[in-house]
Parts: structure tokens; C-alpha cells; sequence
């Protein structure tokens, strides 16, 4: 059964965080035409001696919401949702726990390990807690730990995807779960949003889609290479990050790199937050999922989400038939 804070969405759908691309304007697009938006914590970035951003940024999304609630009471914002990476790299952890706290950020999805305190910190400010897996050990973890939900990242997803296939992960976790079940992994359509809870899951997690929007944090170029790609554009490494993850193959080779040969790197050098270096040197490998086949233009993300919304209508319909 889901909470009441992911029961009444437009469509079931939940915008997935991405490195660099999510911030304010595009959270606020999302929410406002109906799925929730997230984006990371540490994409909120400041100078040494600043005050933290991500204090900002939060207080900017609550009070726009919250205009527009108030302007339309028939038609509210969706919540927001705040990514904290709890790996043991992220310097900023704590610090940014105690802002998402305070701010009462309503929806905390955690990745790269569980974490019982910054569970029980969502919790504490009357939150609820997501915690993304690759497999159904970790999907275990995470609900012993005290997540209240789970991100299944199945073979396909943007980001730092899983390799299994999403009918073995998401059959695998529903065997003994019947919590908040979301599905990642190449959704990009109203049907697929649909296709996912036919599945088991309740509800869809897409990235990429969003990646060819007006509002997102991403060069043109990048928007454009979204449009201009398809799923065989897409390689798997762990070279960029520690952690294996799926990155445009156009964006690899425009930095002198050959895709079919990529070197793995150790998960243990993985860093978030610490490595300014490491992360300038990779900033022009783009990350994406398998999906983006299906997006041909670049619009306003409300644009985007009519058209997941029709979709997803539609595709209701056709299967009752």
C-alpha cells in the first residue's frame, strides 16, 4: 500500500535524481504538472566560505509550490524529493542531512548504501525514506535498515544501473515485500509507465526523458545528443564513477575515448562530494538510460509529462479492451 504522499499523483510517476541536470527549475516543473521531482543534495554546490546552497534551493522550491498550490487548489503541486548519497566519500552527508531536516524535505531517497540515522532523520521530520537497489540482497538491507520503499535500478537505467532484468528484480523483491515499489530502468513512455505496474511495481522512476528539456540543468549539446541517440548509443562502465553506470557513447568519444574499450575502475575510489579534480575531468561523459529512443524534441518538462500522461491513458484503455 502506498503512503498518502505517493498516492495521489497525476500519473505514477517519480522524476529520478540526476548528477548536474536536476536542480530548482526543473524539480519545480516536474511537481508542478503533477509527478514528483527530486534531485541530488550535492548538485547544489557553493564556494569555500558560502552558505550552503542546497539551503536555498529548498527554501526556493517550498515557496514556489506553495505559491502555486495556493493559485491553484484544484490542481496542487506534486511533493519534491531530496537524494542524499550516504557512501562514506560524501563529506557533506551530515551537514546536508541536518538542511533536508530542518527544511522537512517530505521524500528522502538514499543511494550507494542504507543508512538506520538518515532513515530515521527523514522519518523524524515526518518524511519518508526510498532507498535505490540492483538486487534483492541489497532491497533487503534496505528495509531492515528502516527505508520505507524501494527504487528497483534494473538493466537499463541511466545512472548507476543494476544488470538485472526488471521482470527478475522487481518478481524477486515482490516474493516478500509489499511496500513502495518503484521500477528504473529505460522507462520513457506512458506505456512503459504502465508496463511497470503490470509488473508489481507502483510506480515508474524515469531520468533521461527529462535530460531533453527546457528547464534542465544540461548543455544543448547534451540535450541534442538525447534527441539524436538511441539505445544502441549506450555503453556500460564503471570507469567514470567506482560504481557501474550507463553513459552516451557519442559524449565518450568527444573526449578521445574509445567506448569498446573503456577501463573498470575500483569501487572502492569512489568519491562524491571530495574529488573536484576527478569530477571536472569526467564532466563532459554524459550519463543516460537505454530509453531515449523515445524522445525525439526538446520541450518544457511539462510538455514532457502531457505526453506521459496521454500515454499512459491511453494505454489503459487499450489493454481493457
Amino acid at each position: 500500500m502506498l503512503p498518502p504522499i505517493l498516492s495521489n499523483l497525476r500519473i505514477p510517476v517519480v522524476a529520478s535524481p540526476m548528477f548536474i541536470v536536476s536542480g530548482p527549475d526543473l524539480v519545480i516543473a516536474q511537481c508542478k504538472a503533477g509527478i514528483v521531482g527530486s534531485f541530488p543534495a550535492l548538485n547544489a554546490r557553493e564556494g569555500d566560505g558560502e552558505a550552503p546552497l542546497l539551503d536555498a534551493w529548498l527554501t526556493r522550491i517550498a515557496e514556489e509550490l506553495d505559491r502555486h498550490n495556493q493559485a491553484n487548489p484544484d490542481r496542487p503541486a506534486a511533493p519534491f524529493a531530496v537524494n542524499q548519497i550516504v557512501h562514506r566519500s560524501n563529506a557533506r552527508l551530515e551537514r546536508d542531512i541536518e538542511i533536508c531536516h530542518r527544511h522537512r524535505v517530505p521524500i528522502w531517497i538514499t543511494s550507494l548504501g542504507a543508512r538506520v540515522d538518515v532513515n530515521q532523520a527523514a522519518h523524524d521530520c515526518g518524511g519518508i525514506a526510498l532507498h535505490d537497489v540492483i538486487n534483492n540482497v541489497f532491497a533487503k538491507k534496505a528495509i531492515e535498515k528502516g527505508a520505507d520503499g524501494l527504487i528497483a535500478v534494473a538493466a537499463g537505467a541511466g545512472g548507476h544501473a543494476g544488470p538485472l532484468s526488471p521482470f527478475a528484480l522487481v518478481q524477486e523483491i515482490r516474493d516478500w515485500f509489499d511496500g513502495p515499489l518503484l521500477l528504473s530502468g529505460a522507462i520513457a513512455t506512458g506505456r512503459a509507465v504502465l508496463a511497470a505496474q503490470a509488473m508489481g511495481a507502483d510506480l515508474a522512476y524515469i531520468g533521461s526523458p527529462f535530460i531533453a528539456t527546457v528547464e534542465a540543468n544540461a548543455s544543448a549539446d547534451y540535450k541534442r545528443m538525447i534527441v539524436d541517440s538511441g539505445a544502441m548509443d549506450i555503453v556500460t562502465s564503471s570507469l567514470f564513477t567506482g560504481v557501474s553506470g550507463n553513459y552516451l557513447v557519442p559524449s565518450i568519444r568527444a573526449a578521445g575515448m574509445d567506448p569498446d574499450n573503456l577501463e573498470g575502475a575500483d569501487p572502492s575510489a569512489m568519491n562524491f562530494g571530495g574529488n573536484a579534480a576527478k569530477a571536472k575531468a569526467w564532466s563532459q561523459i554524459w550519463g543516460s538510460g537505454q530509453g531515449i529512443g523515445a524522445v525525439r524534441d526538446i520541450v518544457p518538462a511539462a510538455v514532457r509529462i502531457d505526453r506521459l500522461a496521454a500515454e499512459y491513458a491511453e494505454a489503459k484503455v487499450a489493454i481493457c479492451v
